[in-house]
Order: C-alpha cells, then structure tokens, then sequence
C-alpha cells in the first residue's frame, strides 16, 4: 500500500483503492474479476476511510464505485474463509451466544452505518450488479447514480438467509413497507430502470457516461457549503426516527450552528455583493 500525501493522495491496494483530489475522495472497489465482493479487509478499511473523511478539511465529498463493468459489489466475499478464531478456555463452544450478533455488527453494519454517518455527502455509482451488502451499500449513499445495465438483488432469499447490512432499515424508507417485502421474499432482479422507477436511484446513465456524471456532481458538491450540507444529511436521516418536536428542535440547533460556520457569512456576503459564493467546507 501506498501513501502520496494530502491532496491528489493516492492510496492504493490490491482490493480497493483510494483517491483524494479536487476535494473529492474517490474509493473504488478493485476485485472485478471476483463480482467486487467484499472481503472483510476491504469492509473494514472502506468503514475507516468513511470515518476519516469526516474529519478531513480536504475532503468535501465522496464517491464509492468500482472497476469493471460486470459489478459494483455482489455483497460479502463468501469464499474468502473466516477470520482467524480467537483462543477459547478449554471446554468453551466455537460459537458462544453474541458471536455471531457482533459479527454483524463489527462488519457489515459499522460500514453502512459509516456512510450514513459520514459528515460529507457519499454519491455510489453503481457500474453493474449490486447484490445483497452491496445493493444495501449503495442504499446507504446520498446519492445513488446507475449505469444502464447496473441492477440491483436483494440476493439474501436465494442463499436462505435473512438480510442483513441495514438492508431493511434503508430498502422500507425507500420504497415502502410491501414493496420492500416484495422485493426481500423473491429476491428478483430489479434492473436500473426499474430502481429508478421505484425511487432507489437517482439517475441513469450509459456506462460510458458513469464516470463523468460523477465527477459533475461530486464536483459540484465539492464546491458547496460542506458544513450545511453535512447538516442538512444528518436532519434528513433523522426525519423519519423522530417526532415533530425532536425534529424542529434539531433543525433550530442545526440553524445556529451553520450559521457561525465561514461558509454561511460567505454565502450571504455573496448574496448581497450580488456575486458568486465562494464556499471554503467551513
């Protein structure tokens, strides 16, 4: 792995790759010849990269794609074997009560829960198949860009397992308690058009576009009011959760605060020297 310094830093390995320029932090899963799928290195270090963005003044967005043109992510790396088993005192069982709870809460929950509590915007551009944690990690993003042919697969019903990766939580906000229901008891193949259709994308693009459409919005979020639209993330993941009186209160708190970052005081300087702002992320 290597490491170029701050801004046009570069950090690289076999399985997934980093790329921080222009503001814009581009994390690219990088095994297409396996689906993309997730090895619990790649999930930890991509939870990690998430978190540090948060606090990183050089980084004002994030991208999360993929190499290829088969798949963004099939979900979890199933034939990658497990993790090394810790010693156990003599007698103790391979699998107590918890271990398997907080299996699934150290993986594949911390690294949805890092997008969606990542204080800058996260865009997913979805290049192919999306399948079970992988459809839920795009889910999880701000925004959601699709090529033609990306198609997404709540795959869990096909392997006789129940969803995981926050997928019920994110999938029933999006489409609504049946249609996720449907889509979680059949498992079938939702091609872009129809996530489009049903809300679980933004935009559909040729893949030949993908790339470009990307660089378009993350750059123009690049350019915007980091604070307030971190804030605005934040109230928005909230809305559903809360009653009305939780809500207004955190939207008054929320107010106060960015309107002390330089960022506010810019954007009305601007508004009142009639002039383009010219945001700084603070």
């Amino acid at each position: 792995m290597s490491d170029l310094g701050a801004n046009g830093q570069r950090v690289e390995s076999r399985d997934v790759v980093r790329t921080i320029e222009g503001g814009v932090a581009w994390i690219v899963l990088n095994r297409p010849d396996a689906g993309n799928a997730m090895t619990a290195a790649m999930r930890d270090q991509i939870s990690s990269w998430l978190d540090e963005a948060s606090a990183d003044l050089a980084v004002r967005v994030v991208v999360i794609t993929a190499a290829g043109d088969k798949a963004f992510c099939t979900g979890a790396d199933l034939r990658g074997g497990r993790a090394e088993a810790r010693p156990r005192p003599a007698g103790a069982p391979d699998n107590a009560v918890g271990d398997g709870a907080r299996t699934i809460r150290l993986g594949w929950q911390r690294l949805v829960s890092s997008v969606l509590d990542c204080e800058k915007p996260v865009i997913a551009g979805v290049n192919g198949t999306a399948a079970g944690g992988g459809m839920h990690l795009a889910l999880a993003c701000d925004l959601v860009v699709a090529a033609e042919e990306a198609r997404f697969i709540e795959v869990f019903v096909r392997r006789g397992i129940a969803p995981d990766a926050g997928g019920a939580w994110l999938l029933t906000r999006l489409v609504g308690i049946q249609k996720a229901k449907e889509l979680f008891f059949f498992g079938d193949n939702v091609p872009a058009a129809e996530a489009y259709r049903i809300g679980l994308v933004n935009r559909i693009v040729p893949r030949s576009e993908l790339r470009t459409v990307l660089e378009e919005l993350a750059g123009r979020l690049a350019e915007g009011p980091t604070k307030a639209i971190g804030v605005a993330k934040w109230l928005t993941n909230r809305a559903l959760d809360v009653d009305r009186a939780t809500a207004l209160a955190d939207e008054a708190l929320a107010q106060e605060l960015v309107t002390h970052t330089e960022d506010s005081r810019e954007g009305i300087d601007s508004f009142v020297e009639r002039r383009p702002a010219e945001f700084k992320g603070w």
